[in-house]
């Protein structure tokens, strides 16, 4: 199964305090610790809400709103994905992981959707649309 491992953000994180040297060594042997145990796949940090947008739905109508955003309780400051086999093990493994913030934190483990999970929803057309879309996908140099 996979899952994401979200790492709320904090009034630290949202003011822009990056970690220190020691944290991010700390870090560095705990993703090395994850790619070499085979269940890393992705992660990163996010820069501050100041720095992003929110597009809101309604109908057809788009609304583009600028950050920061007020809760920071709500808000995302990394993410990890990672291929377990049970949300057991993705439990065990935050555990052990460096706290990522100053102060107190919090990270979230949300499970992914897998394309059986979409039952009739899912067909043969839409199934192959998704499947070529993320085999073409490639990351960009920003």
């Amino acid at each position: 199964m996979r899952v994401m491992v979200i790492v709320k953000a904090s009034k630290e994180s949202e003011a822009g305090i990056l970690p220190t040297q020691e944290l991010m060594l700390e870090m560095g042997r705990f993703n090395e610790e994850l790619a070499e145990a085979g269940i890393l796949e992705a992660g990163d940090g996010l820069k501050p809400s100041s720095h992003g947008v929110r597009v809101r739905f309604s109908g057809a109508a788009r609304t583009v709103i600028d950050g920061p955003f007020a809760e920071t309780k709500e808000l995302v400051a990394g993410f990890w994905v990672w291929r377990v086999s049970s949300i057991e093990e993705a439990i065990e493994w935050v555990r052990r992981c460096p706290n990522p913030m100053p102060g107190d934190s919090e990270m979230e483990i949300r499970p992914f959707y897998e394309m059986e999970d979409f039952g009739d929803a899912l067909t043969d057309e839409a199934r192959t649309l998704h499947e070529e879309a993320f085999a073409c996908a490639q990351p960009r140099k920003s």
